[in-house]
C-alpha cells in the first residue's frame, strides 16, 4: 500500500469516526475537510494560554473553522494575525487589529471576514512569523501530520520558509479532538510536523519531532499545482537558475 494510500484511509477512518459519534460540527459533513470538533475552542484555548503563544507578535493561523477560536484570539491580543486565503490562490492575508474596529472582530476572524478586513501581501514582505496553528484531520503523538489531502498547509510553510518568514524552530501546533489523535501518521519529505498538540483533554509537547521541509521540493510539485497557486510561479521563475 502507498503512503498516499495509507493516509487516505486515516482521514476517512477520523471522518466516520467524528461523524458516528456526533462530535462533527457544522460545516458538515467533514468528509473533505479540516473537520470541526465539539471542544474546539477548550482545545485552542490551550494554545492561547501558551507563553510562546502569548510572546508571539506575529502569528499564522490556518482559516478552517475549527481556528476561529485562535483567530479572533490574536485579534483581541492585538497580534498580527497571517491568514492564507484558500488554496492560495490570492496568496496571504494580513489582519492588524488596530486597523480593524474592536466590534468588527469576531467577522474578521471568519474566512469572509478576512478578505474584508485583512491586506493582502506578498510574504516577501510579510514580517517575521513567531507562531503557527495549522487545521489538521490526524495528528500522530510524534508530532507527525495528515491535512485533508491537498497539500496547500505544507506548501504555505515552504513558501515561508524560502522567503525566511519561518524557520526549522518556528513553533507550530494544532488542535484537533481527541479522536484525531493517533499512535504516528505516514510521512513524506514535504511533510510538516508539529510541536503542539492541543485536545479538549489534553496538551502534548512533541519531543524529537521530525525535520521540517526547508523550503519548496520543486521535484514534488506537478505544473497543475503550479498553475493553481501564483507564489508558486514566482518562485519558480524567480529560482530558475539554481533549479
Amino acid at each position: 500500500m502507498s503512503l498516499e494510500e495509507e493516509k487516505r484511509k486515516i482521514r476517512e477512518k477520523i471522518w466516520r469516526i467524528l461523524e458516528e459519534r456526533n462530535v462533527a460540527r457544522f460545516p458538515r459533513p467533514v468528509y473533505g475537510r479540516i473537520p470541526n470538533f465539539e471542544g474546539a475552542e477548550i482545545a485552542g484555548k490551550k494554545i492561547v494560554m501558551l507563553k510562546e503563544f502569548r510572546d508571539a507578535k506575529v502569528v499564522k493561523v490556518s482559516p478552517d473553522s475549527p481556528q476561529t477560536y485562535i483567530r479572533l484570539t490574536c485579534l483581541r491580543e492585538g497580534k498580527l494575525l497571517v491568514m492564507p486565503t484558500p488554496r492560495l490562490r490570492e496568496g496571504f492575508l494580513v489582519l492588524d487589529p488596530s486597523k480593524i474596529p474592536r466590534k468588527m472582530y469576531e467577522k474578521a476572524a471568519t474566512i469572509k471576514g478576512a478578505f474584508i478586513f485583512g491586506e493582502k501581501i506578498n510574504p516577501r514582505d510579510l514580517p517575521e512569523i513567531d507562531f503557527i496553528v495549522v487545521g489538521s484531520v490526524a495528528v500522530g503523538l510524534d508530532g507527525s501530520r495528515i491535512g485533508k489531502g491537498e497539500g496547500y498547509s505544507e506548501i504555505e510553510y515552504a513558501i515561508l520558509r524560502e522567503y525566511s518568514r519561518v524557520g526549522e524552530e518556528t513553533l507550530i501546533a494544532t488542535n484537533i479532538h481527541d479522536l484525531q489523535l493517533i499512535d504516528r501518521c505516514p510521512t513524506e519529505p514535504y511533510d510538516v510536523s508539529v510541536d503542539i498538540i492541543a485536545t479538549p483533554t489534553k496538551l502534548i509537547r512533541v519531543s524529537n519531532r521530525a525535520q521540517r521541509p526547508r523550503g519548496i521540493i520543486w521535484s514534488l510539485i506537478d505544473e497543475k499545482k503550479i498553475h493553481e497557486i501564483p507564489l508558486l510561479k514566482i518562485l519558480r521563475e524567480e529560482n530558475k537558475d539554481r533549479l
